[in-house]
């Protein structure tokens, strides 16, 4: 059992997690692939334009490989995650170095290059929120657990409600309206890049973390306080309380540890969808992050971005649930045995 449990189980429950995922990147590379390059259209005249004749879209398709076979297609398009890609520009080679998730259609700009500029946008909202959604979820969770069955426990049940039922868009706009316009504590936010200037960006980036912060942090409290309740009711804590072990530190010594495993698990999993379900967020601020470009990529119909972006959306949920079953084997070494 101990051999099980140790470093080697660990090992070997990681290695088939890490199996199961290139095989789900696999099937995801050709999903994404199949749905926006295989559906009724032409991609051809898209990149284009609509005032291009027949000639120049034949010329188009040729230059972007799309008169060859699908089973060719996909082969290039694997072939540029990988090794990197070459892409006729009617007059010479555009060399698109991995992973190469193809050229915009706007302004040639590879997919690579514009999702990596676009990235430390979305990262630093998701991991700001992820701060506040964490302190307050879990705070709110113990505080409810160790005030069950009080007025304390009621109020924050029905905040935890409430923040559940409100949309992320109608929160953002109350504390706008809240903290910009009636309270005038800060003026409204306009994006300014970290290397820029830190401290105007903290500010900045102020209501956005707590936007969607305080939006995510309702299910923490839920789960937090769930699970600590559960604990409490096991017999190892009533033993502590016939030892006269204080309540408030029989909760946040020992009941909380119960809360640990799904918490990580959780974290790690929205951390991964952040990245690209912070759409409404990064649209409502101004943030020029992932979310904006998918949203701009789909209003003019560029393939080549919308692609990256949604395959780069599916790669961090990927890579998050292998993380967060990793991370919950590590606080509850059972897992590791399934």
């Amino acid at each position: 059992m101990t051999g099980l449990t140790g470093p080697g189980g660990l090992t070997r429950h990681l290695l088939r997690r890490l199996g199961g995922a290139v095989l789900v990147l696999l099937a995801l590379s050709v999903l994404v692939y199949a749905l926006f390059y295989l559906v009724p259209g032409d991609p051809a005249r898209l990149a284009c334009g609509e005032r291009c004749n027949p000639q120049q879209i034949a010329q188009v398709r040729s230059q972007l490989g799309l008169d060859q076979s699908v089973f060719a297609q996909y082969a290039h398009f694997l072939q540029g995650l990988f090794t990197g890609r070459d892409y006729s520009t009617g007059t010479g080679v555009l060399h698109c170095d991995a992973p190469c998730l193809g050229l915009s259609y706007q302004n040639d700009q590879q997919v690579t290059q514009l999702i990596l500029e676009r990235l430390p946008a979305t990262a630093s909202l998701a991991l700001g929120a992820m701060v506040v959604w964490l302190a307050v979820g879990i705070g709110t969770g113990l505080l409810s657990a160790l005030r069950r069955g009080g007025p304390t426990e009621r109020l924050l049940t029905l905040l935890t409600l409430a923040g559940t039922g409100t949309p992320v868009f109608i929160l953002g706009l109350l504390l706008l309206m809240a903290v910009c316009a009636y309270l005038q504590w800060l003026p409204f936010p306009s994006y300014v890049p970290l290397g820029e200037d830190p401290e105007q960006w903290a500010w900045n980036m102020l209501l956005p973390w707590l936007t969607l912060g305080l939006f995510e942090s309702a299910k923490y409290a839920r789960i937090t306080r769930g699970a600590t309740l559960e604990t409490l009711a096991d017999d190892h804590i009533r033993t502590f309380r016939a030892y006269g072990v204080g309540e408030r530190a029989i909760v946040t010594r020992h009941a909380l540890r119960g809360a640990v495993p799904p918490v990580i698990a959780l974290t790690a999993i929205d951390l991964g969808t952040m990245f690209g379900g912070a759409v409404l967020t990064e649209s409502l601020f101004g943030i020029p992050g992932l979310g904006k470009t998918l949203i701009d990529a789909v209003r003019h119909v560029d393939l080549p971005v919308v692609v990256g972006v949604v395959l780069l959306m599916g790669v961090a949920v990927v890579v998050a649930n292998v993380v967060a079953d990793l991370l919950y084997a590590l606080a509850d070494r059972r897992v590791a045995l399934a």
